[in-house]
């Protein structure tokens, strides 16, 4: 992301996690853009945000959204298995803001722990993380523990790799929403975070000051790639839907050089 005028649009703003991004990268200096489908919504955000509306299903909505940025973080998504609204939103955000982005842009996606046990809500997120890797542009995808579940003294992050817990409870792993939305932020500008996927938790501890640390000890996911470094092969690019694997194919490094 280019320092010299970073242009921050945080997509989901409006959201439980969304609401601490766009704080969090408005405290750092950052212009930031609040991505909402309801221009009342600007009530809940710093004076000085600036409020964009669209519609994270319709690519048509979302131009103005994405013009001038030069970071986009993703904290959209639904829970639970309905096949239309996870496709529509926990997929099709990511494709219809990447669609309509014009220049390249750096890009903090957050999806879920245990992202790769198959379910339908999880396998569209997946789909979502895959279009990210192949668009060619620099990238961290985040997998959060269970949101607020984490203890007083539970502040020091751990960050995981290859999505081993699949519990579904908070024994997966549990992390803070605030510090979801540091780690997302921090990730925008940090070299060492880039091409990078983990599941973020926090264990018992004090906070960390420096994430660098963090970013630099984690291996990138493969060059090329469609799936993160370690994560097991169960949702075969061969199986997919024809759609899906058509969009992925365009989406294939549409931002290299």
């Amino acid at each position: 992301m280019s320092m010299d005028k970073p242009v921050v649009l945080v997509v989901g703003a409006s959201g439980t996690i969304g609401q601490p991004t766009v704080a969090e990268a408005f405290s750092r200096g950052y212009q930031t853009k609040a991505l909402v489908r309801d221009p009342a919504q600007a009530s809940l955000f710093p004076e000085g945000v600036q409020v964009v509306v669209g519609d994270l299903t319709r690519a048509e909505t979302l131009h103005e959204a994405v013009d001038g940025v030069t970071g986009i973080i993703f904290t959209h998504g639904i829970g639970g298995n309905n096949p239309k609204g996870s496709e529509q939103v926990n997929y099709g955000a990511v494709r219809n803001v990447l669609s309509v982005l014009n220049a390249p842009a750096r890009i903090a996606l957050m999806t879920a722990v245990g992202v790769t046990k198959l379910s339908v809500g999880h396998d569209w997120k997946r789909r979502g993380e895959r279009l990210v890797r192949a668009s060619g542009l620099p990238y961290t995808i985040v997998r959060p523990g269970w949101f607020d579940y984490n203890a007083p003294d539970q502040q020091r992050l751990v960050l995981r790799q290859g999505d081993t817990h699949w519990a579904g409870a908070p024994s997966d792993g549990v992390v803070s929403r605030k510090q979801i939305a540091q780690v997302l932020v921090a990730s925008l500008t940090s070299p060492a975070a880039s091409r990078k996927t983990f599941e973020l938790v926090a264990e018992q501890g004090e906070a960390q000051a420096d994430l660098e640390p963090l970013f630099s000890a984690l291996p990138a996911d493969p060059a090329d790639g469609y799936d993160a470094i370690r994560d097991r092969d169960n949702l075969p690019i061969a199986k997919e839907p024809p759609a899906v694997v058509r969009e992925l194919e365009a989406m294939r490094g549409r931002f290299k050089d």
